[in-house]
């Protein structure tokens, strides 16, 4: 068997590609700054998009105005969750109607944010800069809400509850919410108790 050495092709074929350094074809365009990329590219009729996210972790979406952004010259078009129909949940018969709100809301909110930085409303327009405007021309109403920050205080029995509708689901069956744990899976096997106090050393770590 030939001893293995990095960087080298156990073969006995010689190719002409594999195991050489051919030359980059593109190499001389990069290094120089001559080379194009995506960004470098403008194509006319191109819409620039910009999405208004949430400032706050936890918070009642109250009420949306888009009037100010919709009356900017070059703004084709303003999207908030009203634009993400709910009646297409009827349109699937066997669909879990919840879970396509909650599907809904996690492109575009509607009633809550549940993180800092979730998409609320959406912009198109002419240019970056006048989509830069009109999303900060769009004026929302938010109720503030406890927030937490760790998974463990999310999962108290005293802690803001994020979604209404959850309901914890274990091998035993599903225990009814709310709550911010949706599944909760014990593993055991032995008398655990009684191996900590036989062991001659414990280690103790959260994951």
């Amino acid at each position: 068997m030939s001893k293995y050495t990095p960087n080298m092709v156990l073969s006995n074929k010689t190719f002409d590609v594999v195991g050489t350094r051919p030359i980059r074809h593109d190499g001389i365009d990069k290094v120089t700054g001559s080379a194009k990329y995506g960004g470098d590219v403008h194509p006319s009729g191109v819409l620039y998009g910009y999405i208004l996210r949430s400032p706050f972790a936890h918070a009642r979406i109250k009420s949306i105005n888009v009037e100010n952004a919709l009356q900017i010259e070059g703004v084709k078009a303003v999207v908030t969750y009203k634009d993400l129909n709910p009646k297409l949940d009827g349109a699937l018969k066997s669909a879990d109607t919840v879970g396509l709100k909650y599907l809904r809301d996690n492109i575009l909110a509607s009633d809550k944010v549940l993180y800092k930085g979730q998409a609320v409303a959406a912009v198109a327009a002419t240019d970056i800069h006048t989509a830069e405007e009109a999303v900060s021309s769009i004026n929302i109403e938010y109720e503030l809400l406890p927030a937490v920050l760790t998974a463990p205080d999310a999962a108290r029995n005293d802690a803001p509850i994020l979604h209404s509708f959850l309901e914890t689901e274990t091998l035993a069956g599903m225990i009814p919410g709310p709550t911010n744990v949706a599944k909760k899976f014990v593993f055991e096997h032995g008398d655990i108790e009684k191996g900590f106090l036989e062991a001659d050393v414990v280690v103790e770590r959260q994951f």
